[in-house]
């Protein structure tokens, strides 16, 4: 059945649920949905102390049993048996109110923390960073011709291998991808970032604290004879690494860079760009994972951001930043920036990196908390980022291609080439 903990913060429930119902309409989601969590709330509890109630009588009635004698005894005893009885349906009452409130609980989003009201169109751009550049000189190629030109990837055969959306890297595509990551991995191992490689498969319990089995859980692939997930992030993986634990955070935040294979259906991206590597089942990331104190979560995913931006600028590509709306964060996130890299040729914006404050949403459906300077613990933050994923190469090919087909390298990634400057076209 996995955890029965809390999602959302009971303090918060309790206290203030119109901050609740508040972040429901910012996404889109139904605000009833917090009403029906208090009235469940407040029936567990009530059912609990009733339980409780019963059990302390049960555990104390013994003694006086020992001590009756006669009638008294005899109505002691008969007192007993009909106790245990109420105990018992009283105990699966108490487990039945639990089981609504947690069900009720897991439908409600991560609490919204500034994010705009709306859905996926209502977002704010923060900034803009090499502007809109267009050739002039010549007619670019768009990222599926361009990739062929070079040889770089071969969608015919990984569908003829694997399906649909499937694909191999070949000659400089294979070079430019593991590039790209060694070359993410080196930047966050300079920012004090450990380094992972992490598993790919994880059990329910992991794949639904992070809040995955949600609304889109129809993007993940499951081995149900395994009863396991395929991860489409190593945040999965990541985000259990602590599970059930009390970390020590007094030197501050643990981040973790986690470099993994990637799988997602894509369900719902039918006849949407089908050409090229944009939407496929299977890629490669680097991906920054923070345990973090609650109070430094803001100022965390600033840094985030940060390096997000720092590695763009490495590959040269021109981008935008977007304060993701409400009703676009998914479940876990209570606020999300992205960056999304101009494409020449197609005219448009194409997402390359987000990064997510989870706030205490993760950390408490999976029990990882630290301990406090009262000696007390606290439930911790997390936050993700995406430094470098295999969807990098599409913006690669459209915006450093060259008149005679060649593309060019960003100075950064050429160490990671042999000092390569140019990759030659092929085809």
């Amino acid at each position: 059945m996995g955890r029965l903990t809390p999602v959302i913060d009971l303090r918060l429930l309790r206290t203030d649920p119109e901050a609740i119902r508040v972040s429901q309409r910012a996404r889109g989601e139904n605000p009833d949905l917090v009403d029906q969590a208090v009235a469940a709330d407040a029936a567990q509890r009530e059912a609990l102390t009733a339980f409780e109630g019963l059990r302390a009588r049960q555990k104390s009635i013994g003694k006086d049993v020992a001590a009756a004698k006669g009638e008294a005894k005899v109505a002691l005893l008969a007192e007993t048996k009909d106790l245990a009885a109420q105990v018992k349906a009283a105990q699966a009452a108490a487990s039945e109110a639990e089981a609504k409130r947690s069900d009720l609980l897991y439908q409600i989003p991560n609490v919204v923390e500034g994010a705009p009201v709306g859905g996926e169109a209502d977002y704010l751009v923060i900034k803009e960073i090499g502007g809109q550049p267009q050739f002039t000189d010549f007619e670019p190629l768009p990222h599926w011709e361009m990739s062929e030109k070079l040889k770089a990837v071969d969608t015919e055969r990984g569908a003829k291998v694997s399906g649909a959306r499937f694909y191999f890297l070949t000659g400089i595509g294979a070079r430019l991808e593991l590039a790209l990551l060694n070359c993410a991995m080196d930047l966050a191992v300079q920012h004090g970032f450990i380094p992972m490689i992490t598993p790919t498969l994880v059990k329910p319990e992991i794949m639904r604290g992070t809040g995955f089995l949600g609304a889109h859980s129809d993007e993940i692939y499951r081995l149900e004879r395994d009863d396991q997930y395929l991860v489409g992030t190593s945040e999965v993986a990541l985000a259990g690494y602590y599970s059930d634990e009390i970390i020590d955070l007094s030197d501050g935040p643990i981040r973790f860079a986690g470099w993994s294979a990637c799988y997602r259906r894509e369900a719902g991206a039918g006849g949407r760009d089908t050409r090229g590597i944009i939407r496929v089942h299977q890629f490669h990331k680097v991906e920054m994972f923070s345990y973090c104190p609650p109070e430094l979560a803001t100022q965390e995913h600033l840094r985030l951001l940060a390096m997000e931006e720092e590695m763009l600028a490495k590959v040269e590509l021109p981008y935008r930043v977007i304060d993701t709306a409400a009703g676009d964060l998914g479940t876990s996130a209570a606020r999300k920036f992205d960056c999304e890299a101009w494409l020449p040729v197609q005219q448009r914006y194409l997402e390359l990196t987000s990064t997510s404050n989870c706030s205490t949403f993760q950390a408490r459906r999976l029990g990882v908390r630290e301990r406090v300077e009262s000696g007390e613990t606290q439930t911790v933050a997390t936050l993700n980022g995406t430094l470098a994923t295999t969807r990098w190469l599409v913006a690669m090919f459209e915006n450093l291609q060259q008149p005679d087909g060649s593309l060019r390298i960003p100075k950064a990634l050429q160490p990671y080439l042999g000092g390569l400057e140019y990759a030659p076209a092929l085809g």
